[in-house]
C-alpha cells in the first residue's frame, strides 16, 4: 500500500484546485502535484466535510442508512404484491355478464 500524502500536502492541492482558473481542470493540477487525478477528485469531497462544507456521516449511520433503504426496498415489494392482489380479488368480485 502506498505511504499516504502528508495533510499539509493534500490541503495545498485542495486549495489550488478549487481556486484553479477558468480552463484549468483537475487533470492539469493533478499532473502538476504528481498525484493521479482520481485521487485528487476523492480528496476534494473529503475536504468539503473535514472544513464543515458538507456534513459528515459516520459508519453507524452508513449501516444504518443501508438497513433502512434495504427496509424500504421490502416494503415496496410488499406494497407491490399487495397492490396486485386487490386488483385480482376486486375482479374476482365482479359478476359475469
Amino acid at each position: 500500500m502506498p505511504k499516504p500524502y502528508p495533510k499539509e500536502f493534500r490541503e495545498d492541492v485542495v486549495r489550488v484546485a478549487r481556486n484553479r482558473e477558468p480552463g484549468v481542470t483537475l487533470e492539469q493540477i493533478a499532473a502538476d502535484f504528481g498525484v493521479r487525478p482520481i485521487t485528487l477528485s476523492k480528496w476534494l469531497p473529503g475536504a468539503d466535510t473535514g472544513e464543515g462544507v458538507r456534513p459528515a456521516t459516520t459508519s453507524g449511520e452508513s449501516v444504518e442508512l443501508c438497513e433502512a433503504r434495504k427496509r424500504i426496498r421490502l416494503l415496496e415489494q410488499e406494497n407491490e404484491v399487495l397492490r396486485r392482489a386487490a386488483a385480482y380479488l376486486s375482479q374476482a368480485n365482479l359478476p359475469a355478464k
